[in-house]
């Protein structure tokens, strides 16, 4: 049985980090994760944005570092050059991946929001990755339509990413299997949903947390079924899945 004062460290331990979504039961060991493997090796940019972002009433939304850390090192190892961001927020992830693509790598970032992702822009600018990410505002859906539409984006891009609203997640897949190239990837995040995946429809959770709770299975569900791609997912952050197109 734990002493009285280790269970009150622990205790102090829990959630302290900006975008904390660990699914590992022990809090400590996360923060052993952090100290020892990400915070060293975090990018000076990538600092400073989860520093300001961690000032933002909603910084939950933001990318956890060591998700951050593995999407920097998975764009690296498939080389990605053309990419896809769908969900921005302040730009931890968006950082993330402008540091690992190539100079004349883009990015083509989406989000109903500018003014949160101008928190990091002169972040982003001072890295001197500006040049990297073309910032579109408002719903994806469109936007992806339009890109089907015009037919020269099909099969087009390296990776994707997708961290946005998880009741659309269905409707994106259906766009994004079209303009991800066979042999790229596409990242869904969020996809174990602060673990009520397997809660009990009874389990007490937060409203935002059982609204989407559905859309997330059902997702799960699809994406286990669908032919077109290979998947894997992974305990990292809140739950990604990565799913490489085959046809």
């Amino acid at each position: 049985m734990a002493a009285k004062g280790e269970t009150e460290q622990n205790q102090n331990l829990r959630h302290q980090e900006v975008g904390h979504k660990s699914l590992l039961q022990s809090d400590a060991l996360y923060q052993y994760i952090l100290e020892t493997s990400v915070y060293p090796r975090e990018p000076e940019p990538m600092k400073e944005l989860r520093e300001v972002t961690a000032k933002h009433p909603w910084n939950i939304m933001t990318t956890s570092a060591d998700e951050g850390q593995f999407l920097n090192m998975l764009l690296k190892l498939i080389n990605a050059k053309n990419t896809m961001e769908i969900g921005v927020f302040t730009g931890y992830s968006l950082l993330a991946t402008a540091l690992a693509i190539p100079d004349d790598g883009k990015i083509l970032a989406m989000d109903i929001n500018r003014e949160n992702y101008e928190i990091g822009l002169p972040i982003i600018e001072k890295a001197g990755l500006a040049h990297k990410i073309d910032f579109r505002e408002g719903p994806a859906l469109p936007a992806l339509d339009q890109m089907i539409e015009d037919g020269k984006y099909h099969g087009t891009f390296d990776f994707i990413f997708v961290d946005a609203d998880k009741d659309n997640y269905l409707n994106y897949h259906k766009r994004l299997i079209d303009l991800v190239k066979v042999g790229g990837l596409i990242g869904y995040d969020n996809t174990l949903w602060n673990g009520s995946v397997v809660a009990p429809p009874d389990a007490p959770m937060r409203k935002y947390v059982r609204y989407y709770r559905d859309f997330v299975l059902e997702l799960n569900k699809a994406l286990a079924a669908d032919p077109r791609i290979e998947i894997c997912m992974l305990p990292v952050g809140d739950g990604i899945t990565l799913c490489r197109r085959v046809s």
